[in-house]
């Protein structure tokens, strides 16, 4: 009788959603430096509008830009979610998914929550893995593969700092010896610190070292859409964090970010960028998530405000001191786009796009009709953003808006290229010129 219950809830609560709110303005509406933002339309169940996982089917494809080609450099991975480039070419792929959630700690709503990203592709087990790609032919795609390192803990961030290689697990941050061109590591990991874990409405961790190496920089997400489930459990989270390797000591570099996930160095400034995904159930048309510069001791407004100091009247109690410092981030790429990928163009050889910032937008469930599922560039001039987005992939919806694909993580790869991670296609995919 409780499954029945539980099944009649989320087809009532899929149908009521389907049948109510949906957006009135377009995507590019909520784009640029200064987005549209209209009234919170509240509803008393939230849109749930998922496009369903299929897959790919033989011979398919997303589509590229005028004067790009794509192919996949792998295939057959599993949820692979995040990329790294070893100085040598190697592509370390973090195969990932959420943890298991404490014993407990699922109510009804994150019962149908996980049964709702389940039609998405997200409710498969971890494989918490990275797996190394190597291209020796140099033909654009990968012909060896090997386990580069298995039994970690929801796997994500990578960054390598000399021979020392940095794996952000959901629950901590781990070091491990490398050697160049090893295609697997066997030593045990050294635990630098332990990082926030617990209920993990966002579990994935990012990392990325300092240019010169000295500091690494963790991205930890929010415990909770807009601290419904306490403040208590918040401490540390929705926050990048400023860690020294070589201590163990951190503290947070900028808080207020409801789920920060890729990082990456804005070349002519060298300032610290990061793509993070805003608050939802408030409307098919809010909150945009962005791409920001990110200051340091800045806070964005989560859980109080959005998009600077709009104030999210849900949150009780409120903290007006803090609503009045929240920075109003850079650049919003679109409402409830799952923009998590974030790689600068320096060193891309893709014609046309060798000044400004891929994203890789997960795509939208919190939306009627959806958005994201693409992969989008950014232009940049003088170190800020210039101009409305340009695609770069899309298709990864087909004409029954079912996912055939859903890109995650972008990396500029030796050759110049940019490549993509599909958790739902299990592939990676390598866009070049023609």
């Amino acid at each position: 009788m409780f499954k029945r219950q539980h099944a009649v809830v989320i087809v009532l609560a899929a149908g009521l959603a389907a049948c109510g709110e949906s957006s009135t303005l377009q995507v590019t509406d909520g784009t640029g430096p200064s987005p549209t933002l209209p009234a919170p339309n509240k509803t008393l169940i939230p849109t749930v509008n998922i496009a369903p996982a299929v897959g790919w089917a033989q011979g398919t494809k997303p589509v590229a830009a005028q004067g790009l080609q794509v192919q996949a450099f792998a295939e057959g991975l599993d949820h692979p979610r995040w990329l790294y480039v070893l100085p040598n070419g190697d592509v370390l792929v973090a195969e990932s998914n959420a943890p298991a959630k404490p014993d407990g700690s699922q109510g009804l709503r994150e019962w149908i929550a996980s049964k709702v990203m389940g039609r998405a592709g997200a409710g498969v087990p971890s494989a918490n893995r990275i797996t190394l790609l190597r291209d020796t032919n140099h033909d654009g795609k990968a012909d060896t593969r090997t386990v580069f390192l298995e039994n970690l803990n929801s796997p994500f961030g990578m960054t390598l700092v000399g021979n020392d290689l940095y794996v952000a697990d959901a629950d901590k941050l781990l070091r491990f010896p490398y050697q160049p061109g090893e295609t697997s590591i066997s030593a045990q990991p050294t635990k630098v610190i332990d990082l926030p874990s617990g209920l993990n409405h966002h579990w994935t961790k990012n990392v990325i070292a300092s240019p010169d190496g000295k500091k690494l920089y963790v991205s930890v997400g929010s415990n909770s859409n807009v601290g419904e489930n306490g403040m208590d459990i918040e401490e540390g989270r929705a926050a990048i964090w400023e860690v020294d390797p070589a201590t163990g000591s951190h503290r947070i570099f900028a808080s207020g970010l409801r789920n920060p996930n890729g990082m990456d160095w804005e070349p002519k400034t060298g300032k610290l960028w990061t793509a993070v995904n805003e608050r939802d159930e408030i409307g098919s048309d809010l909150v945009p998530d962005y791409i920001t510069s990110v200051q340091d001791g800045g806070f964005y407004g989560w859980p109080y405000s959005y998009f600077g100091q709009h104030v999210d009247v849900r949150v009780n109690p409120q903290n007006a001191e803090l609503v009045a410092k929240a920075i109003a981030p850079d650049y919003a790429v679109g409402p409830h786009t799952a923009s998590l990928g974030l790689a600068f163009a320096q060193n891309s050889t893709l014609p046309n796009f060798t000044d400004g910032v891929f994203i890789g937008q997960h795509g939208s469930w919190n939306r009627k009709p959806h958005s994201g599922y693409k992969v989008i560039f950014v232009p940049f001039a003088d170190g800020k953003p210039n101009g409305m987005p340009i695609d770069v992939l899309t298709g990864f919806l087909n004409s029954d808006e079912k996912a055939m694909g859903r890109p995650v993580g972008v990396v500029i790869d030796k050759q110049g290229d940019l490549l993509v991670a599909d958790d739902v296609g299990n592939k990676v995919w390598r866009v070049s010129g023609e």
